[in-house]
Order: C-alpha cells, then structure tokens, then sequence
C-alpha cells in the first residue's frame, strides 16, 4: 500500500456497504454533537466542528443530520460522551490505537479488551503503543488538483511539513495544532478537499502476509463495529499482491 490509497483506506475498508454506512453515520453525528457542545456550534468559530461537518458533507451526511447533530449538542438533555484511548498489539505484532466516545467507560473497556483477546491481540496500557506513531493532521487531494510540485509549493505555502504523492492523488501532512490553518490556507488554492482528518501516523510499520492481514481485519472490523469506537489505526504494511488478494 503506498501514498494516497494507503491514508484514504487505512481507517476505511468497509464491504457491507449499508449497515456500514449507516454505522459511519451516526458516528459521524456523534462526533459533530460533541464537538459543538465542547465548542462554540458555529463550524466557522470551532475549527473541530468544521473539520467533523466537513468530513460527514464529504460522507453524503444529509444537511438535515448534520443540523440536528448540532442542535442536540445545544439541549439540556445532551448525552454526555468521554473520549478514550486504546492501546495495543493485534495479530502479527502490529500496534492498534483504538479511539472511542462513550457514555460507559467500563462497557467500553470490557468490550474492546475481549475483541482483542477474542481476535488474537493484547490490548495493553495507554501509551504502550502510541510512541510508535505521530500526531498529525492530513488533507487528502486527488491526482487531478496538479502535479506532486504544484502541490508541494501550495503545501509549503500553507504551513504544511510533507507530501507523498502518487497516481492515486497527494496526501498532506501538517501538525496536529496546525490542520484548520493548512486546510483552510489548501482551499484557496487548490479547491476542497477530499478529506481532512487528525490521524495517528506511524514512525514504524509491520509488514503482514495474506493470513496475517486477514486476522488483522477480523480485529479491525469487529472494533469498528462497535458503536463506542470512533476509530481504528494500525500501524500495518502490506504488499500490492496481498491487498489484492484481500
């Protein structure tokens, strides 16, 4: 897997099309409310609600979901979400980070540490895999918005620290602290983006054969499942005869 294809699918592989998309959804919902009750509702004013409305418009998030996600964030009788971490090693040794929102720590613990046991993994402490990643902020853009200097010179000129580019398209890394900035600064040069996202990249990978991947699939599909996880990151690598046989 390499450039584009790699961060656009990395956290997103889903074949059963239509409970995926509606789990996505309302996961998608989820983080708009929290954002805006933890912020001001307005996305222009609250740079983490413009990025969650962002990526839910880009998603096909009808404007009435993502309207009444807000307005929820404004009642009093709001859910109440914790954001978690966690932290360990699937099949093969691979490192898993695990980012959930829940309004019950101990159910969410419980489940997400018995489908690591249950898939083959060790969910282990915070931080006992984090070191192995980065914080950074990531703006997808097609092959079509130019050629890897013309994107690397806007990059630049935004504020951005790297690009890898590829025949799938370019993908833009900045720090964490940085993404509204760089993303906003990216528009008025090369138009909206496809994507723009905080991820956990990875110093590191482990690199997996067919029967590997496979089980580390199983362990990421079975946590995505979940209505408390947000996220799934793993810092796997596979070769292009793997992906295509998965």
């Amino acid at each position: 897997m390499a450039g584009h294809s790699k961060w656009a699918n990395i956290q997103h592989r889903k074949g059963r099309q239509d409970a995926a998309r509606s789990k996505l959804f309302s996961k998608l919902a989820k983080e708009i409310t929290v954002a805006a009750k933890m912020g001001d509702p307005d996305p222009e004013k609250n740079p983490r609600l413009r990025m969650a409305v962002k990526e839910a418009k880009q998603l096909s998030v009808s404007k009435d979901v993502i309207d009444r996600a807000i307005k929820k964030s404004q009642g009093g009788d709001a859910e109440s979400y914790d954001e978690i971490r966690y932290e360990g090693y699937g099949p093969g040794g691979v490192a898993v980070i695990v980012e959930a929102m829940t309004d019950n720590r101990n159910r969410t613990a419980s489940t997400v540490r018995s489908t690591f046991t249950k898939c083959g993994g060790n969910l282990g402490e915070t931080g006992s895999v984090s070191f192995m990643f980065e914080r950074k902020g990531l703006v997808l853009y097609p092959a079509s918005v130019g050629d890897e200097d013309t994107v690397m010179m806007a990059a630049l000129d935004a504020g951005a620290e790297d690009v890898e580019s590829s025949e799938d398209g370019h993908a833009i890394f900045c720090a964490d602290t940085d993404l509204n900035g760089v993303s906003s600064a990216l528009e008025a040069q090369l138009g909206e983006s496809d994507s723009a996202k905080l991820i956990w990249k990875p110093q590191t990978t482990t690199e997996l054969d067919l029967e590997g991947m496979e089980k580390l699939m199983k362990l990421i599909d079975t946590l995505e499942d979940d209505d408390d996880v947000q996220r799934v990151t793993a810092n796997f690598e596979v070769s292009d005869d793997v992906m295509a046989a998965m």
